[in-house]
C-alpha cells in the first residue's frame, strides 16, 4: 500500500486549468522550451555534418543512413526503458541526468575515430535526448493551464526547431573553421549550460508530488501550490494501491483497457515522424546530390526548421479556435502535397524550392506540435511519463527506421523524387491514424475540451 496525496475542495487539477498563470509556471515552460532547444541541437547535429563525416571517413548511404539513425534509436531505447523511472523518482531529476549524461556523450566525440564508434556515442546520447524531451512535454503540460496549453506545448515544438535551426547554423559556421567534431563538442557545452539552469529553476512536476511517492512530497506540493497563488488548497494523504512504475509496466498500457487509442496515436506519431526525420535528416544531403552546392545544402536543412518554428507557433493559435487535432490532419495533408513537388521545384525556380522547404517545416512541425499536445492528456497522472514515453516510442522508431530505409533505397537507386513522394505518403497515412484516435475517443466517450484535449479522470 502507498500514500497518494490529494488536493481537498475542488478538483486541484480543474482549478489550475481555469487559474491564471503565475511566474513559476511560466518559467517552467521557459526552461522546457531551453530543453527542447538543446535537443534539437542535439538530435540533428549529425544530419548537419553526415556530408563532411561521409566525406572523412569514405561511407555509403547506407552507413550514412545507420549513423542518422543511431541517436533517434537511442531515444526509442530512453523513451520506453528510462522514462517510466520518473513516474517513480521524479521528473525533475530524470532531466537533470539525463541532460548531464547526453552532454558528457557529445563532448565524447571529440576522440572518435571510426563510424561505430560515432554510432554508439549517438545511440547513448540519444537515450538521454528521449528521456529528456518526454519529460519536457509531460511537465509543460502539467504546469500550462487550458487556455494556454496548446501554445505552451506548440512552444516546446518551437524550441526544437529553433535548436535545429541555431545547431545548423553552429555547423556551418564552425565546418569552415575546423573539424566535424567540434560541432558535437560545441553542442555537448551548450546542453551542459542547460542542465546548469534546469538545476537552479525547474520545479518538479506537482501532480507528480501529488503522487506521494516519497517522502516530503506532500510537504513540497504545499509549497509549490503556494507559490502558484493556490496555498488555500489543503494537501492531505490517501492510502491507495500505487505499484511502483517500470518499463514493463509501462508497456502494459499498450493492452490495457483503452489501450486502441494507445495504439492508434502511437500509429499516428509513427508515421508522422517516419517522414520528419527523413525530411530533417536527409534534406542537406540530397539538395546536394539534386544540384545544388553543400551550403545551399545546409542551408536548406536550416530553413525547414526556420518554417517549424513557426508552424509549431501556428499551431497553438489555430488550436485556440478550432479542435486541435483536426487542424493537425489539415497540416499532414498540405505537408504531403509540399513533399510531392519540392524536388521538381529544385530545377523551376530556387526561391520557389526554398519556399517550399520552408512551408514543409511550417507543416510537419505543426503536426507534431498537435499530436505532442495531445498526448500527455491522454493519460492520468500516475502514469503521465509512462504513457507519454510510449506513444513516443512509437515516434522514435518510425525516426529511427526512416533515415536507414531512405540509405537503403538511395542504394538501390531510387531517384530523389520518388523518395519524397513516398515519404509523403507517410503523412497521409498518419492523418489516418489520427481519425482513428478521434472515432475511438468518441466511441469510448472520452470528453474534449474547447482545445480538443481528453479530460482525463485524474
Amino acid at each position: 500500500m502507498s500514500k497518494t496525496a490529494f488536493a481537498s475542495d475542488l478538483s486541484l487539477r480543474q482549478r489550475l486549468d481555469t487559474a491564471s498563470m503565475g511566474r513559476l509556471q511560466w518559467r517552467a515552460i521557459a526552461l522546457c522550451f531551453l530543453i527542447n532547444a538543446i535537443d534539437g541541437i542535439d538530435v540533428l547535429v549529425m544530419a548537419f555534418t553526415a556530408s563532411a563525416v561521409a566525406s572523412d571517413w569514405d561511407l555509403n548511404s547506407v552507413v550514412l543512413g545507420w549513423l542518422l539513425s543511431a541517436g533517434i534509436i537511442g531515444m526509442t531505447l530512453g523513451s520506453v526503458f528510462l522514462t517510466p523511472l520518473s513516474d517513480r523518482w521524479g521528473r525533475r531529476p530524470m532531466v537533470l541526468g539525463s541532460l548531464m549524461a547526453a552532454g558528457a556523450f557529445m563532448v565524447a566525440t571529440e576522440w572518435v575515430q571510426d563510424p561505430w564508434t560515432l554510432g554508439m556515442l549517438r545511440l547513448l546520447t540519444g537515450i538521454g535526448i528521449g528521456c529528456s524531451i518526454v519529460n519536457a512535454n509531460v511537465l509543460t503540460s502539467e504546469y500550462a493551464n487550458a487556455r494556454w496549453r496548446a501554445l505552451a506545448i506548440g512552444l516546446q515544438s518551437v524550441g526544437f526547431a529553433l535548436g535545429a535551426t541555431l545547431g545548423g547554423m553552429l555547423a556551418a559556421y564552425l565546418l569552415k573553421r575546423g573539424a566535424w567534431q567540434h560541432v558535437f563538442v560545441w553542442g555537448g557545452f551548450l546542453t551542459w549550460g542547460a542542465a546548469a539552469l534546469v538545476a537552479l529553476g525547474l520545479p518538479e512536476s506537482l501532480d507528480q508530488l501529488l503522487q506521494g511517492r516519497k517522502k516530503g512530497d506532500v510537504q513540497r506540493a504545499q509549497q509549490l501550490l503556494q507559490r502558484m497563488g493556490h496555498g488555500h488548497f489543503s494537501v492531505e494523504l490517501q492510502t491507495t494501491v500505487r505499484p511502483k512504475p517500470s518499463a514493463l509496466q509501462a508497456l502494459q498500457l499498450l493492452w490495457a483497457p483503452g489501450a486502441v487509442r494507445t495504439w492508434l496515436l502511437g500509429g499516428s506519431f509513427f508515421a508522422l515522424m517516419f517522414s520528419f526525420y527523413f525530411v530533417t535528416s536527409w534534406t542537406p544531403k540530397l539538395l546536394e546530390q539534386a544540384g545544388l552546392s553543400a551550403e545551399k545544402g545546409v542551408a536548406g536543412g536550416v530553413l525547414l526548421h526556420v518554417g517549424g518554428m513557426f508552424g509549431a507557433l501556428a499551431l497553438g493559435i489555430l488550436a485556440s479556435r478550432w479542435q486541435l487535432q483536426r487542424v493537425a490532419q489539415s497540416l499532414m495533408v498540405l505537408g504531403a502535397v509540399a513533399l510531392c513537388v519540392v524536388i521538381p521545384a529544385t530545377g523551376w525556380s530556387l526561391p520557389i524550392a526554398i519556399l517550399l522547404g520552408v512551408a514543409i517545416g511550417f507543416l510537419i512541425n505543426g503536426s507534431i506540435a498537435g499530436l505532442y499536445a495531445t498526448a500527455p492528456q491522454s493519460f492520468e497522472a500516475a502514469t503521465r511519463s509512462s504513457g507519454v514515453g510510449i506513444v513516443l516510442a512509437f515516434a522514435r522508431l518510425g525516426g529511427m527506421a526512416s533515415p536507414v530505409v531512405a540509405g537503403h533505397l538511395l542504394q538501390a537507386n531510387w531517384s530523389v523524387t520518388s523518395l519524397y513522394w513516398l515519404y509523403a505518403g507517410t503523412l497521409l497515412v498518419a492523418a489516418l491514424f489520427l481519425q482513428g484516435f478521434l472515432a475511438q475517443q468518441r466511441e469510448a466517450r472520452v470528453p474534449l475540451r474547447a482545445d480538443g484535449l481528453a479530460l482525463v479522470k485524474e
